[in-house]
Order: structure tokens, then sequence, then C-alpha cells
């Protein structure tokens, strides 16, 4: 009878946990979705540090903007990284115009890839190819590319649920094709946009840059633009395309990555990271990608702080820089960490733009991937269940080659996210404070969750 009883007093206690695990993290979402505190963060962010690339202007402006917000929070600590970042500048506004002798002449809306290189003052002129990838080019070989503009316009594949798969069916021709054009003698290249939308915004994105050569100037032209270039062609096979450009690249200068932290009470000496990239690219505000996941970040900070939840581990909000061009801030995170000899226990990253969260991708071992997905219930009520193995985020990507850990990623509802990917429609008011705040709320949670029950191995 009495081992019974100390059973049933043993479930009975279990139970009681839980409930109260479930009481804090309601919390955390009721005071996440009562708040405006992180949502207008992000509007300040947007209106005050428009085309914060890494090395411009802006970003400083940006670094100088979260490192004053986490000050004024009073937290244990607030510091910045250096770290040197490369300087790619765009120069003056792109023009492409075609020019036909059959249908006349017509603008297109393109922005410059970057790390490109720049036409020159006087622009060029040339006839366009238009090929559905980087295979169907190198089958046309030097003699039907040379001289020419290769226009690449494989679209993004609209039938896949997850857009990130639609992304991945195109984006290459972003990244390789005007390098693979170049080494066939092209002058320069025209991607297709890489997003799901059909409108007249160009979204940019890097593009492979070789320091011995060749390289050419390289544009994306919005999806409308990509269907009247096709159009034009097939009327008008000879037409040809004028490109001016002026993007030009600079040696590498000083940035930041931006710091704060709660120091944990029991194992100070244990981190939990949780970040997102500060820089965006020059056209754009920035603000799904990824001024939110930043305020988001900081907001798991302020929900700690107002409810009184005093972590047992040290918990970063960490502003990476350089997540567009070269990687470099969450690179130098990972190897500050590892020769300040730092204990990392987990890493989240949100960078999936401020829609509604459906849960979290996973990169653990089997066995912590299946302790985090028994936590699926704690925010079922919250709409939640795709918890996952899977990547994590490029930022904290590196903290794998030094530590031993688990790294997460929080997944949004992808359908409108490329909808506003590096381009200049990706403004404060694409940003849904409610969907924004579910996701802040969602990695508060699952970090104290996890930090609480000292559930990873």
């Amino acid at each position: 009878m009495r081992k019974v009883i100390f059973i049933l007093s043993f479930l009975l206690l279990g139970v009681l946990q839980v409930r109260a695990q479930q009481e804090i993290v309601n919390a955390i979402f009721s005071e996440a979705l009562s708040s405006d505190v992180a949502h207008e963060n992000l509007r300040l962010l947007c209106e005050t540090t428009e085309g914060r690339i890494a090395g411009s202007s802006a970003s400083v402006r940006a670094v100088e903007l979260t490192h004053r917000i986490m000050k004024e929070m009073g937290l244990d600590s607030v510091y910045l990284q250096e770290i040197m970042v490369p300087k790619w500048v765009r120069g003056e506004r792109e023009i492409a115009r075609m020019n036909s002798l059959l249908l006349g002449d017509m603008n297109l809306n393109v922005s410059a890839l970057g790390l490109s290189v720049g036409t020159g003052q006087d622009g060029l002129s040339a006839r366009v190819i238009e090929v559905q990838g980087i295979d169907e080019l190198e089958e046309m070989g030097r003699e039907q590319v040379e001289g020419k503009i290769v226009f690449f316009n494989r679209p993004f594949d609209q039938t896949h649920y997850h857009t990130f798969r639609g992304y991945g069916s195109a984006v290459d021709q972003r990244y390789s094709g005007p390098h693979a054009a170049a080494k066939l003698g092209a002058v320069a290249a025209v991607v297709r946009s890489v997003t799901s939308a059909a409108h007249d915004f160009p979204h940019t994105g890097v593009t492979f840059f070789s320091e011995e050569g060749p390289n050419v100037p390289a544009v994306a032209v919005s999806t409308l633009g990509a269907d009247l270039l096709s159009q034009w062609l097939k009327e008008d096979p000879s037409l040809s395309l004028f490109l001016r450009t002026t993007c030009e690249q600079f040696p590498d200068t000083i940035s930041w990555n931006v710091v704060g932290e709660i120091r944990g009470s029991k194992y100070p000496n244990e981190i939990i990271t949780v970040g997102g990239h500060l820089d965006a690219w020059d056209n754009s505000p920035g603000a799904h990608d990824d001024g939110a996941g930043c305020m988001q970040s900081i907001e798991v900070l302020r929900l700690f702080r107002e409810l009184s939840i005093q972590p047992k581990r040290t918990i970063r909000a960490v502003m990476f820089m350089d997540e567009e061009i070269a990687q470099r801030g969450g690179q130098a995170y990972a190897e500050y960490a590892r020769l300040k000899e730092e204990s990392h226990y987990f890493a989240i990253e949100s960078d999936r733009g401020a829609y509604t969260p459906r849960g979290f991708s996973i990169d653990a071992t089997p066995e912590n991937l299946a302790v985090i997905q028994s936590l699926q219930p704690f925010f079922a009520p919250y709409g939640m269940h795709e918890f996952f193995a899977g990547g994590s985020g490029v930022d904290i990507e590196p903290l794998k080659n030094h530590f031993n850990m688990t790294l997460a990623g929080l997944v949004t509802d992808s359908q409108r996210y490329f909808d506003v990917h590096h381009s200049g429609n990706d403004t404060f008011d694409q940003v849904n404070r409610r969907e924004m705040q579910l996701g802040s709320a969602a990695m508060a949670a699952i970090i104290y969750l996890i930090d609480a029950l000292d559930l990873l191995k």
C-alpha cells in the first residue's frame, strides 16, 4: 500500500509540475500578445536603418539602436563583438531597357545582385539569350554565349507546400548563374527574381564572386519584367538589352555583433543563444528578413524580465551582422566562444519571417530530438505542431563546429515569405503584430522549458 501511495504521489507531483510549467508558458504567450514593445522596436529599426547591408552607415545605426534598446532594458550585460565584414556598395539606381526595332523600347525593374561588379558609367548593350538553367547554358557552349547577356528565367517552383523548397529549386541561377555565364564569355547576366510573387519588385541576393575572375554585371529582374522580356524575345529574338549598374566592392570594414545577456542563476557559464541577423539588403527596410527575428530575440529577454523568470543558464540575445553576404557574424560569434572556452547548451534562430509560427526545426541527436518533440503539447494550444529534424539557422550553425549541442530554428508559415524576401516590398507594414509576437513567445517558451527542466544531454 505504501508503494502504491508513493507512486501515486510521484505521479501527482509530475502532473502538478506540468501544470505549473504550462501556466508559465501561458503567461509568456499572454504577455507577448498583450505587448507592442517588440513591434514598435521593429518599426523604429525599419524607419531609421533602411538599407542596413553589412559595411554601410545604416548598419552602424542599427548596431547603435539595438545596443541602446538592450542597454535601456537593464540587462546583466550588453556588449559588442567586433568583426570585419565585406563592403559592397550598390551605387546609383540601376537601368535596364529593352531595345527592339519591332517592338520599341521598354524599361525593366532590376536590382544588382550582391557582390556583382558594375557595368561602368556608360553601361553596356548586347543581345539576349534566354535559358532555363545552368545546364542549358553550358550545353550552348561559348560559341552561342560569348558577347551576349544571359537571361536565366527558370521560375520559383510553386508546387511545393514548403516554399523554401520552391526557393531552393531556382536560387542556383542567382548564385552560380552569372559566374557560369562569365566563363563562357557572356558580358552580363539577368536572373528572374527568386520569388513566389507576380509583381514588379526585383528580389536581390548574393551572387558568387571570383577573385580570379571572370565576373560580369549581374542583376535580378522582377517576375513581371522577366515575363515581359521573355515574351519580347519570342517576338523579336534579335532585341538588345541596355544595362547600367555602378556597384563596387571596397576593402573589408569593421562592424559588430550586438549581444545582450540575462545571467543564469545556477549554471551561469552555460549559454543559451537566441538570435537573428541585423543586416538586411540595401534595397529594403528588412522587416521580415530579418529585423523581426532580431526584435523577437530581444523580446525573449524582455519576457523573462517582465515575468520575473530567472533562468538557470545565461540567455544571450545576439544580433548577428553580415548574414546576407559572407556570414562573418555567425562565424565570429562561434570563434569568440571557442577562444573564451565557453560552454554552449542550446541555440535557436529566427530567420523565416515574422509569420504565424508552426513549430521548430531541430538539429540534435536522436535523444535530444525526442526530448524536444515531447514538449509539443505545451505549444498545441497556440497552433504549433511541427517539431521535426532539420536545419537551424545560418548564424548559429557555426557553433556546431566547436560544441556538441542542440540547435533549432523557429518555423513559420512560409506561404508569404518569398513574396517579400530580399525586396523593397519587405516593409514594416507587412508585419502583423500578433503573428510576430506568437513567434517571440514560442522562442521564449521553448528556452524556458529546456532550461527549467534540464532537458538536453
